[in-house]
């Protein structure tokens, strides 16, 4: 004799469910094939967003650019700022000029307009007028005009 009570039996119901209706049953409503495409979907839309957002930056740096080349001071009220502008495309520019004392205040500022070049990279030497002596100067910004 067994005095132990009987213990509960599991019991799985016997459906008799065909692919279909298992798939669709195990799936919250949704079929997997549906679930699938839209996953393919979700991944080429994000690989082609990203690729747009990656073009995009990088055409957004290329363009004018300007380099320092040197600075001569001229009087205690005068500078010649030297610097290259790279990429100008033919086109006149315009480009801000600054004046610096020792304690990096700025004495001058000065728009310049270049002629355009057809060259890849051209050098340019204005002179900035300074309120007090300068000791060194930058150009600070170009744009094509």
């Amino acid at each position: 004799m067994n005095d132990l009570p009987d213990a509960p039996q599991s019991r799985e119901p016997d459906l008799d469910l065909s692919d279909e209706e298992e798939e669709a049953a195990g799936s919250d409503g949704f079929a997997l094939g549906g679930s699938r495409r839209w996953w393919s979907v979700g991944g080429v839309l994000i690989v082609i967003t990203s690729l747009l957002a990656v073009w995009w930056g990088i055409s957004a740096t290329r363009g004018i650019s300007w380099n320092a080349a040197g600075v001569k001071v001229v009087s205690d009220r005068q500078i010649d700022v030297t610097f290259d502008v790279i990429d100008q495309k033919d086109r006149p520019v315009r480009c801000t000029l600054v004046a610096y004392d020792i304690d990096h205040a700025t004495v001058g500022r000065v728009d310049v307009d270049l002629p355009a070049s057809t060259y890849q990279s051209t050098r340019y030497t204005r002179s900035v007028r300074t309120v007090t002596q300068a000791v060194t100067g930058e150009a600070t910004h170009c744009e094509l005009r």
